[in-house]
């Protein structure tokens, strides 16, 4: 369903070159989960963007379903593959109520029907309806997240990329939108590329893992392979023993 060949970022800025993705390739099944993971800076982020058409790609290949993705991504993309962003306050329109942030979407495709898709949408998340007509200001940072995801699932996507989509909210929190995540992709059938700095939420979500490091790619694995802690690389076994200290913490 994704696959990236050879993909390279370059970045210009303040007349220097900045290498953000070197030469990193991966292919993602359909229906499957797949987790990118690296400390901050090590291009996984990137990678999502370069995706989506919001990084240079400067060389490599991406396709969705096989097919190559077009440059600008339009529309046909956007009703194929939706992205989930770190910070759900950031990512919706401050101004917009709920009702106009996920009707948005259906109303730039044609899609009609929009009142009863919004409230399917939002029970599909797990929000009651009344919150239609709020803002995001008056939503807590989960129920923001969800709204979120909701507005990502509006035109009936099969790829979700998933940047960090837990990290700015708390333990309990998280563990509810993961959860939520993983009840969407077995109903929906959709496939995951998930971008996270902790290899607990890669765990708990995703079938395979890419390891990254400075804008490379350092070791695939399996879930089996996390669970049982076999790391052939040294980066990647010093990442599990972090993330590991963290959960003790």
């Amino acid at each position: 369903m994704i696959g990236v060949r050879n993909l390279s970022v370059t970045f210009h800025a303040k007349g220097r070159e900045v290498r953000a993705v070197e030469g990193v390739s991966l292919t993602v099944a359909k229906g499957e989960s797949y987790g990118l993971v690296g400390e901050s800076g090590s291009g996984k982020s990137t990678i999502l963007r370069a995706i989506c058409g919001l990084a240079p790609v400067s060389a490599g290949d991406i396709t969705i379903g096989g097919q190559p993705v077009p440059t600008p991504r339009g529309k046909a993309f956007a009703s194929r593959v939706q992205m989930v962003f770190q910070d759900p306050y950031a990512s919706l329109h401050p101004r917009h109520t709920i009702d106009r942030t996920l009707s948005e979407p259906l109303a730039i495709h044609g899609v009609g029907d929009t009142d009863q898709r919004v409230m399917q949408a939002l029970a599909d998340v797990g929000l009651p309806t009344s919150f239609r007509f709020r803002y995001p200001h008056q939503l807590s940072g989960g129920q923001r997240q969800r709204v979120a995801i909701a507005r990502a699932l509006m035109l009936q996507p099969e790829v979700l990329l998933l940047d960090e989509p837990t990290s700015a909210l708390d333990a309990s929190v998280q563990a509810e939108t993961l959860n939520l995540l993983s009840r969407l992709r077995e109903e929906r059938g959709l496939t995951f590329l998930m971008v996270s700095h902790d290899l607990a939420v890669i765990d708990h979500m995703c079938d395979r893992v890419l390891v990254m490091q400075h804008g490379r790619a350092v070791e695939e694995m399996t879930r089996d392979d996390l669970a049982a802690a076999r790391m052939k690389t040294d980066y990647a076994r010093s990442l599990f023993a972090a993330s590991a200290d963290r959960m003790l913490g």
